[in-house]
């Protein structure tokens, strides 16, 4: 497995008690596997995703990514692995108005030490594979909002992660678009070997996830294999 969750249980400040986001959740994504996580909102989805991104810590229970448990570890030593491990797609992209497509990509990689050169080449690659090489030296305004999803896109995959993690990536999309780019995660999660993870509030592009794990009031329900 590269994503585990293994009974961890969340609670955030509620007044003078405390509101649990998540129960004694379990959840095992291997490599090359796509995963729906739905649920109503305020059912938990965001608090697992941000659990099994590392930026919030557990009350209990662990989280282990591609071998190494989480559980302990520095701030520093987080953010490595989520350097390294973790790919993140936002709900928004959030891509810099200022660079081209190509550069939202090179910058990952030259954050993380790489020469521009080899940043390049692999921000190319990318682009390639979501469909995006003829827009390659285009800016977020001259791009759709579909364009942009699959720049977001293929940034968190920049550094090879062995974990994808998607937030609600068609909010913002028509269905025909949305749909693209579900099919464009399923096929770069078997393409890349990601263990992915897709929180969704729309249940009709999940014909082709490996299993679907249904949040309800902290709760994980997993019900195997696509609808």
């Amino acid at each position: 497995m590269s994503l585990t969750l293994t009974g961890v249980t969340l609670t955030y400040p509620d007044g003078d008690a405390r509101l649990t986001a998540l129960d004694q959740v379990t959840l095992d994504v291997p490599r090359g596997s796509l995963t729906a996580v739905i649920g109503p909102s305020g059912s938990g989805k965001s608090s697992l995703l941000a659990v099994a991104a590392t930026l919030i810590a557990p009350d209990a229970g662990t989280v282990t990514i591609d071998g190494t448990t989480t559980t302990g570890m520095s701030r520093g030593e987080l953010t490595d692995l989520r350097r390294h491990k973790i790919g993140i797609v936002f709900q928004q992209p959030n891509l810099l108005p200022a660079l081209t497509a190509a550069e939202q990509l090179q910058v990952m990689a030259q954050i993380d030490g790489r020469s521009p050169a080899k940043a390049r080449t692999r921000a190319l690659e990318l682009l390639d594979t979501v469909g995006l090489a003829p827009q390659a030296r285009r800016r977020p305004h001259q791009l759709s909002g579909g364009q942009r999803q699959r720049v977001n896109i293929a940034r968190a995959l920049m550094n090879n992660p062995t974990v994808l993690l998607v937030d609600e990536p068609t909010s913002a999309l028509d269905h025909e678009r949305g749909a693209a780019v579900v099919d464009l995660i399923t096929r770069l999660t078997h393409q890349q070997a990601t263990a992915t993870v897709l929180v969704t509030h729309d249940r009709t592009h999940l014909t082709a996830v490996d299993q679907i794990a249904e949040v309800q009031d902290g709760r994980l329900h997993v019900r195997g294999h696509s609808m």
